[in-house]
């Protein structure tokens, strides 16, 4: 039970282990997507249409007979993994041995929707994947398994989210080996540690340049590639204010005398320099709203007036990103 390309490399570990029959894909409906609102195929959806494996698109569970659709699988295990959808306890009790769920924190810490963009925002260096025997309460059954990963101090969730779900996928397989020969441990998790990652709001991906510079860094990070992280530049007073969407950078220089948080103080080491609340953060690329993406001399050269020859010779043509 899946949906996003999370659960789709989590199955993918899955399908290649010779110990594991998956009889039957359970994923999200389709949604209408886009400018077009048309139905694209998601992740789990695709891979398991390419593997021949039957599909199961339930609303919800409520309906005793889709339980009872799911039960005449008589399955061993129930794997979930960014599902999206919570999960009666019928439909807990439908497997023979254990619901298994493969959660992107070292839980109990980040049990919740959004766990690797907390973790980043948070500035946290470690992370890792808990495999834990589900309960009816959020995130907070049994672990089983757990392993740990370094973050990056340049990884955005896009980045993390990709290693978490390789890792996910191989101790999985391992978990499942070990539950076909014998058992498994359950250990119970420190309800004194327990935090949450509700799920990320796009509100909460603007800017708020009176921060220090490092945590403008971590929240770009986190919400890149989405929602992407935003503020508004205001070209003049007769046009409306730009939204636009910054890449994760650097932290930069000390703020220049009279630099207040937000100023864009031009092309700075190739990179567009915005006054933080410490120090200039240094952006490489932007998205303006309705534009492609474009790197900082592209900007300093559309937008701010300032195409300097000295700098094209050193940061390459205003052509948008590499």
């Amino acid at each position: 039970m899946g949906t996003p390309e999370f659960a789709a490399t989590v199955l993918e570990h899955v399908l290649a282990s010779e110990d594991v029959t998956v009889a039957a894909v359970y994923t999200q409906p389709d949604r209408p997507c886009g400018r077009g609102k048309k139905c694209l195929l998601g992740p789990v959806k695709k891979l398991a249409l390419e593997k021949g494996l039957p599909i199961h698109q339930p609303e919800t569970f409520r309906d005793p007979a889709e339980v009872a659709r799911l039960a005449a699988y008589k399955p061993d295990v129930l794997l979930v993994a960014a599902y999206g959808m919570i999960l009666p306890q019928a439909v807990l009790d439908v497997p023979a041995r254990m619901p298994l769920n493969v959660h992107a924190s070292l839980l109990p810490a980040w049990r919740g929707a959004a766990p690797i963009e907390r973790s980043i925002a948070a500035g946290e260096t470690l992370t890792g994947v808990t495999i834990m025997r589900m309960a009816l309460a959020l995130d907070a059954g049994p672990m089983v398994m757990q392993r740990t990963l370094g973050i990056g101090v340049n990884d955005t969730a896009g980045v993390l989210r990709a290693e978490l779900a390789d890792l996910g996928g191989r101790l999985l397989a391992h978990c499942l080996k070990r539950l076909r020969v014998g058992s498994v441990p359950c250990i119970d998790q420190d309800p004194a540690r327990v935090t949450y990652a509700k799920k990320i709001d796009k509100a909460e991906a603007l800017i708020d340049w009176t921060k220090p510079a490092a945590e403008v860094h971590n929240l770009i990070r986190a919400m890149t590639p989405n929602p992407g992280a935003f503020f508004f530049w205001k070209q003049s007073a007769d046009k409306p204010a730009l939204r636009i969407i910054a890449q994760p950078g650097k932290v930069g220089c000390p703020l220049p005398p009279g630099a207040k948080p937000g100023d864009i103080l031009g092309l700075m080491d190739c990179h567009i320099g915005i006054a933080c609340a410490d120090a200039v953060y240094l952006i490489p690329a932007v998205i303006p709203a309705g534009k492609r993406p474009m790197n900082g001399q592209a900007f300093s050269c559309g937008y701010l007036g300032k195409c300097d020859e000295d700098a094209m010779a050193v940061c390459g043509p205003p052509d948008g990103l590499a």
